[in-house]
């Protein structure tokens, strides 16, 4: 049986682009070396690019203003660095109009049916890794536990990070909350 990894929105824009924040870039190296090894051994790859252009940016008097971000044919929607160099064309991958994806959802239900009609599980685990870990890499593991929930569930907390280091360790508690394991935490 197979694990699955998920690289959760690994993208410019928010590494070093519109939404970027300090840190992000760092997760690059150990990304990368969690697909080569999810590729030595056989297991499964996809991954989520944003799409939403749904971010704002309160300013001063109040107002929220959008700020454009991971539109598709720019650089800022492209997958970051050496991440990029990973991505092959048998992946599978799921744009998503907001913090989950609704097709992944649909893909790891329908593994889920498929595996439950022959007694087993559809992978051995589940793994996250991207950004950001208080919205879109919280709302893709709580897909994942919700699709399969036999399933281990796990987030590196080594491979994800949030521009606000209280917001990503609360997220962190949340997902172990919701029987999520978090390593390397």
């Amino acid at each position: 049986m197979k694990r699955l990894l998920i690289v959760v929105d690994y993208q410019n824009d928010f590494v070093d682009g519109a939404l970027g924040f300090e840190g992000a870039e760092l997760l690059d190296e150990r990304i990368a070396a969690k697909i080569d090894e999810y590729r030595e051994t056989g297991d499964s790859v996809c991954f989520t690019y944003d799409t939403h252009h749904g971010n704002y940016l309160e300013t001063q008097e109040g107002r929220k203003l959008p700020i454009p971000h991971c539109i598709e044919g720019t650089p800022g929607f492209e997958l970051y660095g050496q991440v990029a160099t990973r991505l092959h064309d048998s992946d599978s991958v799921f744009r998503k109009p907001t913090f989950g994806s609704t097709a992944l959802f649909e893909r790891l239900c329908e593994r889920q049916r498929v595996a439950t009609e022959v007694g087993s599980l559809p992978y051995e685990s589940i793994e996250l890794v991207g950004l950001v870990s208080n919205m879109c890499v919280l709302s893709n593991a709580v897909i994942a536990r919700t699709a399969c929930p036999d399933v281990p569930i796990i987030v590196d907390a080594a491979c994800t990070l949030a521009p606000d280091a209280s917001m990503h360790e609360k997220a962190l508690d949340v997902m172990e909350g919701l029987q999520i394991e978090v390593i390397n935490r």
